[in-house]
């Protein structure tokens, strides 16, 4: 990009008024001033010839580093182009705008103020003065200003409000200082960088004692609700969004909603909400939006154009839950394919740098581009990685057989993620599988034996049961693909568990969103017992619908050991069922 290219609305601009504007870019104003009265006044005869607002951007240095033809919403910088300081800087560009009508700042010249974290706005009202310039040109000179800059203030206060049904805690917007209209000449003998200085020190007096851990993404959580969503449901699904954040190791900062009756192809939510997302993220120093749905890769791209700051979708932020959980080689291998997967078609995303044409000794084809290399390598990988998956599924595939062979029954434990079923196996069976109060906290299958009574007999039979990955509303496709070797636990059990958490608020969803899974199985899985866990921390009016509902299932607490031995007896009834009917 030519260092003196204009930006904005250019239409019906002489080629004299460009050379005008691009002039502008030579221009440089002591770096303690604000502006100068000889700088403000070419602006002001500029925006007056061609009849349309100005902007220049200068940096601290005093020069001029981008000239836009509209308003300050209109030509502000790209905020993926901006320097990203954290909420306790600004930016170290202030703007100097023409108005060519007399009035206060708008508040979208605001908000572009606050969006780019600017050092200051500075408006000039300009005034015709009835005569031509020679040449033809109409001159114009400032007749007041105003001076705007970002205010500190305590942007952890919350508040809580009410829309569309939905309760939603937010942040306070930025708050933000309009002087008095003042004349130039008082503008110009103000000290521009005594005020960007002592404001960064009350910035940073605000932030102090913050931890802010550099390693941490500080998540703006970002949900849109559809007329095929009820209010609980998709409150549900903000919430879960938000736990599955926190198990990643975010910080969840803010969730923002928005109501549609269908989702922006270009962008998700609409571009009034982008803006808003963009203001919040820059408020609270988010460095990551996080949106409750999977996104296309155009509409990534978009939304970190506008906002700043990396963008992903729930797909993603389950991609890195399983990377940082994955312990068995086998499980590593399962996240990398469907990690790979995921981001093939997405390379697009990635910028120009992909684009460009590559060098390098036996890697790529003549005229081939980073891109095209990358694609192709990413392609090799996911080809060799399904070879190894399809071994492994081979390997399971014998030892599923060879239990067979000796005759003994299996049954696999299936839910919702985080209901319990690494603690059930536990208490069962006394093995010493990772449990933790996290989404996903197991994600490789784990066989264990167990004693439970033949249901005729009464003699102690010896069955196997197995602890399978979690599943979720909406399981991510690529993640059915690449955990077939679990899923195949499930569809070659004798029989399943279904461990349903009772204590939680969406558990009837859950229930739903098990069997939805279940039903896309290449395979039908066994017959099933409901089980219902944690009913220590569920209340009665629960517990009571849930036996009117499900009067054959079993309530037990597996943490609190409660009904264990009823359950040993179901699951004797439950392999005898399986083994005689199939």
């Amino acid at each position: 990009m030519p260092i003196e290219t204009i930006f904005g609305n250019l239409q019906g601009l002489k080629h004299s008024q460009q050379k005008q504007l691009q002039r502008l870019y030579h221009q440089r104003i002591p770096a303690d001033s604000f502006t100068t009265p000889e700088f403000a006044q070419r602006l002001a005869a500029i925006s007056t010839e061609i009849n349309q607002p100005v902007c220049a951007y200068l940096n601290r240095r005093g020069q001029v580093i981008r000239v836009g033809v509209g308003t300050p919403r209109k030509t502000q910088i790209p905020l993926t182009e901006l320097p990203r300081y954290g909420a306790e800087r600004l930016s170290g560009i202030r703007c100097i705008a023409t108005q060519l009508k007399p009035e206060h700042p708008s508040d979208g010249a605001l908000t572009a103020m606050a969006l780019q974290r600017l050092d200051a706005l500075i408006i000039l009202n300009v005034t015709g003065t009835g005569f031509q310039r020679r040449g033809g040109g109409a001159t114009g000179y400032v007749k007041e200003t105003y001076l705007a800059h970002l205010a500190p203030q305590d942007a952890r206060t919350l508040i809580t409000s009410q829309t569309s049904g939905l309760e939603e805690t937010d942040y306070s917007s930025p708050s933000w200082s309009i002087s008095p209209a003042m004349s130039l000449d008082a503008l110009s003998k103000q000290d521009f960088l005594d005020l960007v200085e002592g404001l960064e020190e009350e910035f940073r007096r605000e932030f102090v004692g913050r931890e802010v851990d550099s390693d941490r993404d500080r998540v703006v959580i970002v949900g849109v609700v559809t007329q095929k969503e009820t209010t609980q449901q998709f409150q549900d699904t903000l919430t879960e969004l938000g736990r599955l954040v926190d198990t990643t190791g975010g910080e969840v900062l803010q969730m923002m909603r928005q109501k549609r009756t269908r989702i922006h192809p270009q962008t998700v939510v609409g571009e009034g909400k982008v803006q808003e997302i963009a203001l919040s993220v820059q408020t609270l120093g988010a460095n990551l939006v996080v949106f409750d749905r999977d996104l296309s890769p155009a509409q990534v791209r978009n939304l970190e154009a506008q906002i700043g700051v990396r963008v992903v979708d729930r797909t993603e932020v389950i991609l890195d839950i399983f990377a940082q959980r994955a312990r068995s080689g086998a499980g590593k291998l399962q996240v990398e394919l469907a990690q790979l997967e995921y981001m093939l078609p997405r390379l697009t995303g990635r910028g120009q740098a992909m684009s460009r044409l590559g060098g390098g000794i036996g890697t790529r084809g003549p005229g081939e581009t980073k891109l095209e290399t990358e694609r192709r390598a990413i392609s090799r990988r996911i080809s060799r990685l399904q070879k190894e998956v399809n071994q492994l599924q081979a390997h399971r595939e014998r030892l599923r057989q060879r239990r067979q062979h000796q005759e003994v029954p299996t049954i696999a434990i299936v839910g919702y993620t985080n209901a319990g079923k690494s603690t059930l196996l536990n208490a069962l069976t006394n093995a010493d599988v990772y449990i933790a109060d996290q989404l996903f906290a197991t994600l490789d299958p784990t066989t264990r034996r167990l004693v439970v009574p033949h249901a005729v007999t009464q003699e102690a039979q010896e069955i196997l049961v197995t602890d399978t990955v979690g599943f979720i509303h909406e399981l991510p496709e690529s993640l059915m693909d690449a955990f077939r070797a679990t899923l195949e636990e499930v569809t070659e059990a004798d029989g399943l568990v279904h461990l349903v958490d009772l204590s939680h608020s969406a558990w009837l969803s859950h229930i739903r969103s098990v069997r939805d899974i279940l039903g896309q199985m290449p395979v039908t899985p066994g017959p099933g017992l409901v089980v219902f866990n944690k009913i220590d921390q569920a209340n009665s009016e629960t517990l009571a619908l849930a036996r009117e509902e499900y009067p054959m299932a079993v309530f037990i607490s597996a943490d609190q050991r409660l009904g264990l031995e009823t359950l040993r007896e179901r699951l004797g009834k439950l392999i005898q069922y399986a083994t005689t009917s199939g």
